[in-house]
């Protein structure tokens, strides 16, 4: 049985659906795609500002998802295709607060694209020659540059390299590169810490603590609970410096008491908790749970594997022997 509307609710309707249907049309080709539009950025910047901020979060959806569920695809023209849209997007933002400056669309659909593509993929040179093929502006390579570097440092700074390099990590790939920190994942406490370490029951006390462990003999001793668990760390000097109180236990002057390292923690997580423990030393303990005690690592010898590795990728690099 047909439903009839009234010519006016018809109308509306019509209306609607057709808005939803073209919505729909220009999304879905954009969003579902490997990110090829990126190349025309005419059609990009021409669209309305509701349409490109429509495409951009539902292409970072699209992306989140496929990657998330472990599908396999390029990155390459989807972060050009978003980094253009997000251009695009400031450039709109900036002349909506300060009118008078009526930024060039074409211009910062660029340099989001190089800046963006730079941060997810790497090769910011690469993505300012791209930009000076596509214009053959010098001046707005320049810009383009300055862009990508900010970006790259950027990233460096707050994940250490970039999301294409962390995937071929995960792969177990190790990138022959100036800027290749691969091998950093290999560094572990678990090959840096020392097997040979001095413990002492936490309830031992400092006089007998003292004639155990004089001054000279070590730096450091790690104290354990009765059933072997780490307690924390007795500064042998401390001990020492002490005039008053030598009845009472050591578990009164231990240090760290929640700040160990794990085995598996690489040479950049270790270097990290030493700068937050302000620790010479830190006992590793081989769970969070169990905490029994594998071995002792110092900063000054995580610095200098560091810096030996470093030389020794360096090397490798020249082709130095």
């Amino acid at each position: 049985m047909a439903v009839i509307y009234p010519a006016p609710l018809a109308n509306h309707i019509l209306l609607l659906g057709g808005l939803g249907v073209g919505l729909l049309a220009l999304l879905t080709p954009q969003v579902m795609s490997s990110g090829h539009g990126a190349l025309h950025f005419s059609g990009i910047v021409s669209m309305p500002l509701q349409i490109i901020a429509g495409v951009f979060v539902l292409k970072a959806l699209a992306s989140i998802v496929s990657l998330g569920s472990g599908f396999r695809g390029g990155l390459f023209f989807a972060t050009l295709f978003m980094g253009a849209l997000g251009g695009r997007l400031f450039a709109a933002g900036v002349d909506l607060a300060w009118p008078g400056f009526a930024l060039d669309p074409n211009v910062y659909a660029i340099i989001g694209m190089s800046a963006l593509s730079a941060s997810v993929i790497g090769g910011p040179l690469t993505m300012s020659f791209i930009a000076l093929e596509s214009t053959g502006n010098l001046w707005i390579t320049t810009v383009v540059l300055v862009a990508v570097i900010i970006s790259t440092q950027i990233t460096r700074e707050l994940f250490g390299y970039s999301f294409a390099t962390w995937r071929l990590h995960l792969r177990g790939e190790t990138i022959r590169s100036a800027a290749d920190v691969g091998w950093i994942r290999d560094l572990t406490v678990g090959r840096m810490m020392r097997p040979d370490f001095h413990t002492v029951p936490r309830e031992t006390t400092i006089e007998a603590f003292r004639g155990r462990f004089p001054l000279g003999s070590t730096g450091q001793v790690i104290a354990v609970d009765p059933d072997g668990r780490y307690a924390g760390m007795v500064i042998v000097p401390e001990a020492h410096g002490l005039g008053a109180g030598l009845e009472k236990p050591v578990d009164s002057i231990l240090h760290h008491k929640d700040t160990v390292l794990l085995p598996s923690m690489n040479v950049r997580e270790a270097a990290s908790a030493f700068d937050r423990a302000e620790a010479e030393s830190l006992a590793v303990v081989d769970s969070p749970l169990t905490r029994r005690v594998s071995g002792l690592l110092s900063e000054a010898h995580t610095l200098r594997r560091y810096a030996e590795e470093s030389e020794q990728r360096r090397r490798e690099l020249l082709g130095e022997k």
